[in-house]
């Protein structure tokens, strides 16, 4: 392929021999004038073409960058919520254990409270029946006491009645 340029088109304008039976120069001069012209649009849509080419690849790169900085921030992220997924599974567990030891040791203590105070109930209700044999025993001497007054009482108030019939019968004697 000849390269050739706008420039080479118009300078060939004087170059061609002239020949009696020959073309038109005049035609010829205009057709080289309108190819010339006409190359130098084609160069410029060219270059632009080219320039334009550059830019989009450049973008076409730039584009290619930021996909793969997304994927590997895509593929980040996803591990990042699999790591914090996981993490949180992690975090429940532990919290579930604690919660059931302490749930546990609770339950522990109050059963041991439990234990405790049915002890202390205990010891509480034989006090309680002991206090009350006691207290029986002390109530029924007291009884017992009262009916030895009377007794006593009813034996001294016939003691004076016998005394008494005594006397009246060594009187009249």
């Amino acid at each position: 392929m000849i390269d050739l340029t706008p420039l080479d088109v118009k300078k060939k304008k004087g170059d061609f021999r002239r020949a009696v039976r020959g073309y038109d120069t005049a035609a010829v001069d205009d057709f080289l004038d309108t190819v010339s012209a006409r190359m130098e649009e084609l160069v410029r849509e060219n270059v632009m073409a080219s320039a334009r080419l550059e830019s989009m690849t450049e973008s076409i790169g730039n584009y290619r960058v930021r996909e793969r900085a997304m994927n590997e921030a895509l593929v980040s992220a996803q591990q990042l919520r699999e790591e914090m997924r996981e993490q949180a599974a992690r975090e429940a567990d532990l919290v579930l254990r604690e919660a059931r030891a302490e749930a546990d040791r609770i339950v522990g203590e109050a059963r041991r409270q439990a234990t405790a105070a049915a002890e202390a109930l205990r010891r509480i209700q034989g006090q309680r029946v002991r206090f009350l044999r006691l207290f029986r025993t002390l109530v029924e001497r007291q009884l017992q006491d009262i009916e030895q007054e009377e007794d006593r009482t009813a034996s001294i108030g016939r003691g004076d009645a016998d005394e008494s019939s005594l006397a009246s019968d060594g009187q009249g004697g």
